[in-house]
């Protein structure tokens, strides 16, 4: 059997990273090329069917693609400061009125479809097609060049906050949890949840980070901190699961936790971690999602057919232009139809949903098609109306003033030090006086400079260390002594939101800049630099 199963899951990554390849050509989501592989080899061809050894693999493939959403996509912190805000209230419409709609639909309390499910299932299904999928709308944004426009900034902080809201709804009712559909199982239910999502947050964010830290110090143990933040992952997905909750919450919580993490620790653990989720696991759960497909949803009565395809669409979009019109955004048709971003996150959780029963492979099969046609359709769809929208009408002063971590990630991603370093700046010699330092050098709101020696890097010099100079021997101490040689540095070629990072960490408002490779001094970039060209970001101005 377990060659069998190896076999199965050998064809399938092999097959997977293949066609990946293919349809990126034809800028096809790869979402759609692993669903596509698992439908060719499973039901079309009979070649690889599902095993009980893969659906291990699956099982730790959802949590750490949940862990990954939390991680790069989710930023509670900036969600907690937004609260107040109208796009708070434009999300929580977007996913309030498409889940009672649907909830007609997934319940028998208007009309009975069919589908045999109780309260917590019918909402739980309900939840899922309400999300918006932030990954897809900001690769959609990104790719169009749309994120640093004010229309794009909307849209991707008005569906953070919706999938946010979505997501944790459907991880406290796709728990196997039994408790009673009454006041007092309700509020235990939500104290239970309280209280982990309290504890995973202060021992992810708090806790951990400094215990990582710590043992590096004194244990010399290669790839400490992927074996800690991974197994800290299991050990709150199991815990999740001890208080009735979905793994996948506990893994949603833990990656939102821990997306501040310091810049050492994640430089261990993330290349480590994405390249065993989207070179191993990703790939499989998405082709079993495939393999699982049939065409059993025909035989679903058509207005049941027609119910699961028109509602959820319906009553999204009309959910998300309510929205906007209530809390007077520019654009709502626009940023309705942004919302629209629907697929990937909608597959992971219909497949769990499968996996515990609560839905019958017909409708399984149905709701993956129907994902599908939104991850093929809605990107040009989205596109389309963001460029038709008339520009005089994108107003920046509706932008959020404060962009969130999530937002930078990608607003930013694709910028890098080299970027933005200036190569024309000069910098002070070792061998000038602190007075002449002082009046030609210094300047406001900068702590830390540079100083070089026969145009070579010697290190940094923070005005903090000066002040135990007295000032009548300014004229005659030589600058240089003050120096702290073999500063941290960054490489042109690394992220800008690494070296804002890497500087923090430092308390340091400068950072050397080396050439990559050849490590020869470049320049230097400013915390400064680097927080306005987030400014301009967030304002669409670049």
């Amino acid at each position: 059997m377990i060659e069998e199963a190896l076999l199965s899951i050998g064809l399938l990554i092999l097959a997977t990273k293949l066609a990946e390849a293919v349809f990126k050509r034809f800028h096809v989501n790869s979402i759609v090329a692993y669903t596509v592989v698992g439908i060719l080899l499973g039901p079309v061809t009979g070649i690889v069917e599902p095993t009980s050894e893969m659906q291990i693999l699956l099982g730790i493939g959802i949590f750490l693609l949940f862990f990954l959403i939390g991680l790069d996509e989710l930023d509670i912190p900036s969600f907690v400061a937004a609260f107040r805000g109208r796009f708070i209230v434009a999300a929580v419409i977007s996913v309030l009125v498409p889940m009672l709609a649907i909830m007609a639909v997934t319940s028998d309390v208007v009309y009975d479809f069919g589908l045999g499910l109780d309260f917590t299932e019918s909402l739980c299904l309900a939840g899922i097609l309400s999300l918006t999928s932030l990954g897809l709308a900001a690769k959609v944004l990104v790719d169009g060049g749309h994120l640093r426009e004010p229309i794009g900034i909307r849209i991707f902080t008005t569906a953070l906050m919706a999938e946010m809201l979505a997501l944790l709804l459907v991880g406290f009712t796709i728990g196997e949890h039994t408790h009673e559909l009454n006041w007092s199982g309700v509020l235990l239910l939500l104290g239970q949840i309280v209280a982990f999502a309290v504890i995973t947050w202060v021992l992810a964010s708090r806790v951990m980070p400094s215990v990582i830290m710590l043992l590096k110090r004194f244990l010399s143990v290669p790839q400490l901190s992927f074996g800690l933040i991974l197994g800290g992952l299991f050990l709150t997905v199991s815990g999740a699961e001890k208080m009735g909750l979905h793994g996948s919450l506990g893994a949603l919580l833990f990656g939102s936790a821990l997306s501040g993490l310091p810049y050492q620790v994640r430089r261990d653990i993330v290349p480590g971690m994405r390249s065993i989720a989207e070179g191993f696991f990703i790939p499989l759960f998405f082709a079993a999602a495939g393999l699982h497909l049939s065409l059993s949803f025909v035989e679903l009565p058509a207005l049941t057919i027609a119910a699961l395809v028109i509602v959820p669409f319906v009553g999204k979009f009309a959910g998300a232009l309510i929205g906007a019109y209530v809390t007077r955004q520019e654009m709502p048709f626009t940023l309705a139809t942004g919302m629209m971003a629907k697929g990937v996150a909608e597959i992971a959780l219909l497949l769990v949903l499968f996996e515990t029963g609560a839905i019958d492979p017909s409708v399984f099969s149905l709701l993956v098609l129907i994902m599908v046609a939104y991850i093929l359709l809605m990107p040009p769809v989205i596109n389309t109306a963001i460029r038709s929208a008339k520009p005089s009408l994108q107003d920046a002063s509706s932008v959020p003033q404060l962009p969130s971590l999530a937002y930078l990630d990608f607003a930013l991603d694709d910028i890098t030090v080299g970027d933005i370093l200036d190569h024309s700046r000069t910098y002070p010699d070792a061998s000038q006086s602190v007075r002449t330092f002082v009046d030609r050098w210094v300047i406001p709101n900068q702590q830390d400079y540079l100083v070089v020696e026969q145009g070579r890097l010697l290190g940094i010099v923070s005005l903090g260390m000066l002040r135990y100079l007295p000032k009548k021997l300014w004229a005659s101490t030589h600058v240089g002594k003050f120096v702290r040689r073999d500063p941290p540095c960054v490489r042109s070629s690394e992220p800008v939101e690494d070296a804002l990072q890497k500087m923090t960490e430092n308390s340091l408002t400068v950072m050397p800049v080396l050439e990559e490779g050849s490590e020869k001094f470049l320049g230097m970039i400013t915390s400064q630099e680097v927080l306005d060209l987030m400014i301009m970001e967030a304002r669409g101005e670049r």
